[in-house]
């Protein structure tokens, strides 16, 4: 949490390191809006502290964001977030700069939502039996909508690749991780902060049709993990990546299998069968987590509930 913390005002940072130490560990988002409580949200629940952000405060915050360097965050702008480290993910809402029809900016800052990323090491554990087929893993998408788990999942399933699985008799793999949002491996000046075992190479913020292609040509991984495919360049790139005999891990955004077999990016994979096994994660009505895992088909093998945040 300590990169959350420099984040934040000194009073706002203060209210929050009054929480009872084991309310800390369960925040899943820090949203900050001008003139406005601090709103804490863990389980869909939201508790308000007795501050608010002042507009002062929003310089503060960018100041750190970009280090009092607003023009090194072009790129972060215009897609609305910013990753910092540790993987967090800080979210901007204000005012949008237009340019031909296209966002360019944001400015006159109004709202920021911190997305607490979490390390939670054995949550990939009980699907490893079902991702080694035969000596390899297989070809594996993970389904989500935000705040399911996605993320958390694949970077455990990275790290079980990476450091092999000795009671099952797995060996370690070269891993490679595409991390265009800085995300998944949270890395600090290339080097990854999270746990991924010694066979790792991330490429950091690098986009991911780019960042595939080189780690193909330069790395040779066993294992390529990417986050959110989506671009017409990211289904070339992975085209390249199965042709060299290399293992997809990668997500998607969405409610159910369902709605992303609609991807123009991902559909010609979804009906060519070339996911082998597919985790559909979701939340039920009372908040507990659900793991849906299929097969090449879409049909069920078996499923999990868990009342642990992912």
């Amino acid at each position: 949490m300590e990169s959350i913390y420099n984040l934040l005002p000194p009073a706002i940072q203060s209210a929050v390191q009054q929480l009872p130490l084991d309310r800390v560990p369960q925040l899943e988002e820090i949203r900050l809006r001008v003139g406005r409580a601090v709103e804490l949200i863990q389980s869909n629940e939201s508790e308000y502290l007795p501050i608010s952000l002042q507009e002062e405060d929003v310089d503060y915050i960018l100041g750190k964001l970009s280090k009092h360097s607003l023009y090194m965050m072009d790129e972060e702008l215009r897609r609305g977030y910013v990753t910092i480290e540790g993987g967090h993910r800080v979210g901007l809402a204000g005012k949008v700069i237009l340019e031909n029809g296209q966002v360019k900016a944001i400015r006159d800052f109004g709202s920021f939502n911190i997305r607490i990323a979490r390390e939670k090491k054995g949550v990939g554990q009980r699907w490893i039996p079902h991702l080694w087929q035969n000596g390899r893993w297989v070809h594996t998408l993970v389904v989500g909508a935000p705040q399911t788990g996605k993320t958390t999942l694949l970077r455990d399933l990275a790290r079980i690749v990476s450091t092999g699985e000795e009671s099952q008799r797995i060996p370690s793999k070269k891993l490679g991780i595409v991390d265009e949002r800085s995300e998944i491996a949270g890395c600090k000046r290339g080097i990854p902060q999270l746990t991924f075992g010694s066979r790792v190479d991330v490429l950091d913020a690098c986009p991911k049709a780019e960042g595939m292609m080189m780690m193909i040509r330069s790395m040779s991984p066993d294992v390529l993990v990417v986050d959110e495919l989506g671009r017409k360049e990211d289904e070339d790139a992975m085209r390249e990546a199965l042709h060299a005999g290399i293992t997809i891990f990668t997500t998607a955004h969405g409610a159910s299998l369902a709605e992303v077999a609609h991807r123009p990016t991902l559909r010609p994979f979804l009906e060519e069968r070339v996911f082998t096994r597919i985790l559909e994660l979701s939340k039920s009505p009372t908040g507990k987590r659900v793991i849906t895992l299929r097969d090449e088909m879409g049909n069920e093998i078996a499923s999990e509930r868990s009342v642990t945040r992912s």
